[in-house]
Order: C-alpha cells, then sequence, then structure tokens
C-alpha cells in the first residue's frame, strides 16, 4: 500500500502546482518575448536616434516627443533602451552559446572517459569557476581591449564549468539505465551511446540550465557594462546608461530608474521561464511543499 501511494506520488502533479507551473511559464514567456519584441522592434525602428547629441534638448522630461525624456546629452531614452534590449540579448545569446558548445562536451567527455580525464576535467572547471566574469573581462580587457567581444567571451567561458558539471551529473546517472547498459551490451560504442540514448534525455536539463545561465549573463554584462569592460560608446547599454545616470540621480532618477527596470524585468522572465520549463520537462518533478 505504502509503495502504491509513493508511486502515485511520484507521477502525479499536486493541482495548485499545476497553476503555480502555468502562472511561471506564462508570466516568464511573457517577459521575455517583451523583451525580444523589443530588440526585434529596434532593428527596423526606433522613435529617434538612439546616438544623436541634441545639447538643446537635455534632460527633457518625459512626453511629447520624447516618451521617457532625455539624458544629459539629450539622447531619446527610450531609443536606447530599446536598442540596449538589443544588446543585452546579443551577448546573452553568445555567451550561452559559448558555454554550451565547450561545457557540454567537456562534461559529456569526463563521464565516458572517467578516470584521470574527469578528474583533469573538474580540476579545470573548478580552477575556471574560480575567476567571476568581472574578473576574466578585466584580464581578457588587458589583453584585448574593453568591449562586447571581451565582455561576452568572459562571461561565457566563466559558465563553462556549469555546464560541464550539470552534464557530467545527469549523464552518470543515465548511463547506470538498462537501456543504456542495453545499447552498450548491442555493441554501440560510449560515444554513439551517449549521443543517441543519453543526450536526448537530459536535453531538458541543459535547457532550464541555459535559461538560467541566460538570465545570470544579462547581469553579468549589465555589471561589466557598468565598469566599462563590456559594450563601449556610442552603442547604448543598459548597465553603461546606469553608470552614467548615477551622476544625475538626485535630479532625474528616471535616468537610473528606466533602464534599472529593464535589467530586472528580463532576469525575473528568464529566471521565471527556467523554472517553468524545469516543471514541465522533468516528469519526475514534484513539488514537495504541497504534498
Amino acid at each position: 500500500m505504502t509503495e502504491r501511494i509513493e508511486s502515485q506520488l511520484a507521477t502525479l502533479e499536486p493541482p495548485e502546482s499545476r497553476g503555480r507551473l502555468r502562472g511561471s511559464i506564462v508570466i516568464g514567456a511573457t517577459l521575455v518575448a517583451l523583451v525580444v519584441v523589443t530588440a526585434a522592434v529596434s532593428f527596423v525602428w526606433t522613435p529617434h536616434n538612439p546616438t544623436q547629441v541634441a545639447l538643446d534638448q537635455r534632460m527633457a522630461d518625459p512626453g511629447g516627443r520624447f516618451l521617457l525624456g532625455t539624458d544629459q546629452y539629450g539622447r531619446d531614452l527610450f531609443s536606447m533602451m530599446m536598442v540596449g534590449s538589443r544588446t543585452t540579448l546579443f551577448v546573452g545569446i553568445i555567451a550561452v552559446t559559448i558555454s554550451i558548445f565547450v561545457g557540454v562536451p567537456l562534461g559529456a567527455l569526463a563521464a565516458i572517459r572517467r578516470g584521470w580525464f574527469e578528474e583533469v576535467v573538474m580540476r579545470f572547471s573548478d580552477l575556471v569557476f574560480a575567476f567571476p566574469a568581472v574578473l576574466m573581462a578585466i584580464l581578457l580587457a588587458a589583453s584585448f581591449g574593453a568591449g562586447t567581444v571581451t565582455g561576452m567571451t568572459a562571461i561565457g567561458i566563466s559558465y563553462v564549468p556549469i555546464f560541464a558539471r550539470v552534464t557530467r551529473g545527469a549523464a552518470l546517472q543515465l548511463m547506470e539505465r538498462e537501456f543504456v547498459l542495453a545499447a552498450r551490451a548491442s555493441g554501440v560504442g560510449k560515444v554513439r551511446s551517449f549521443i543517441r540514448h543519453v543526450l536526448p534525455n537530459i536535453g531538458h536539463v541543459l535547457i532550464v540550465q541555459a535559461s538560467v545561465a541566460f538570465a545570470l549573463a544579462i547581469l553579468a554584462e549589465a555589471a561589466l557594462s557598468y565598469l566599462g569592460l563590456g559594450t563601449q560608446p556610442p552603442t547604448p547599454s543598459w548597465g553603461r546608461m546606469l553608470r552614467e545616470a548615477q551622476t544625475f540621480i538626485s535630479l532625474a532618477p528616471r535616468l537610473a530608474i528606466w533602464p534599472g527596470v529593464a535589467i530586472a524585468v528580463s532576469v525575473l522572465g528568464f529566471n521565471l521561464l527556467g523554472d517553468g520549463l524545469r516543471d514541465v520537462l522533468d516528469p519526475k518533478f514534484v513539488d514537495r511543499r504541497t504534498v
């Protein structure tokens, strides 16, 4: 009887969990879609030129020609916000792509080879993980100069250990399952069995991790741009907009509020989306707090 109850709990989600799940995905997807649509529209239209300086329009109040007003150089704040979303998404996509294409193969090889190779990969991951993205960006900026490429490379390298560890941990659990052992017994090689049987079954874990990493990449990009190590002028960036607004925080707090809200909304959207995707894609997930 006890085993039957535990089996039902492992396969059924409570109604409260399903409602939270749907709400998480809907809200997260809506916020992410808002950022993506804004970035896409900025390629073809912005109310004004986001890099055009107009000193006669300095610190204009919101309304009229300028929806959110202008900054200390007379640039339209709304147009800068639109282009800034494009910059943020671009850096996040490239950084997460670098992390996946480097971290997943490393984690897979560590799970397949085991022994000394696994130990080397894990210790290398520990070494890289000890360097935060900001420190990595400082090292790269000293060698190659600050810029968008420097920022997204530093963020991508910093998150490689995360994907390597997630891939290795999930793969080790599946490689002991019956269907993988049966494939190996039939003569399928380790690499081929990983690609055909293990990787599709850990894909949901990697998707969720990519969503969370994207949110972290947005924060990292904003921090690097704030420090002057990321996207350089005149390309708009939410992080650099915060840096430029700090001098006028008492005079025009809106200069800092809007990019800060944009960063918070983007991070919240990707985190909620990742949380919802975890619940949907992981069939064994049970919300213990509602049981």
